[in-house]
This record gives structure tokens, C-alpha cells and sequence, in this order.
């Protein structure tokens, strides 16, 4: 496992050694949590998980933009952006080991 990211295949191999169960289960678990959370927010919900963050869809509005290898001037579609919030425990936690570092 690399130290400064942790992949979906991680996670799942983390999971599987901590709750002693087949990877096959934890790639499951993995993969409904994650089917959830993106079927809600394509259906402009919010989802909270406690202690952890919240994610939300942000509409980003239409806006001038400069493309960058001739210098003209466009226009940026509005689109739909992904936010999170991270919890405050989650917070907490980070600035914790951030600082034993």
C-alpha cells in the first residue's frame, strides 16, 4: 500500500484483514456504499455520514474562461460539482495526527 494515497483496492484489502472476512465481501460492502452514495447525489441529495463529512451536489454557474493556448475568450458551461464537508471529528482527527508528525 502506497503512503501517500489509498485506492479503492486498499481500502478493500484493509477492510478484509480487519474484520477478517474474504476480500469478495469487502469489495462488496466497498462497492454498494460507494453505488449509494453517488445514486443519491445524481438524485440532488445530500449525504451525511456522522463523524465523517457530508457530500452535496453545488451547481457551478456559467462564467468566462481563457483558453489557455490561443488566449481567446469563452464560455464555461454551468455544471454540477461534487462538494464535501468533512465532520468534525474527521477534522479533528487529521489536525491531530498532522501535528504528532
Amino acid at each position: 500500500m502506497s503512503t501517500n494515497q489509498i485506492n479503492r483496492s486498499d481500502l478493500i484489502q484493509q477492510l478484509s484483514i480487519k474484520h477478517q472476512f474474504p476480500a469478495h465481501l469487502a469489495e462488496s460492502v466497498v462497492h454498494s456504499i460507494l453505488n449509494e452514495i453517488s445514486t443519491a447525489l445524481a438524485n440532488d441529495q445530500r449525504v451525511e455520514i456522522r463523524d465523517f463529512g457530508a457530500f452535496e451536489v453545488r451547481q457551478r454557474p456559467e462564467r468566462k474562461a481563457r483558453n489557455p493556448r490561443t488566449g481567446e475568450t469563452v464560455t464555461a458551461p454551468a455544471k454540477n460539482l461534487v462538494h464535501f464537508k468533512p465532520g468534525k471529528a474527521l477534522r479533528e482527527r487529521v489536525d491531530e495526527k498532522r501535528q504528532k508528525s
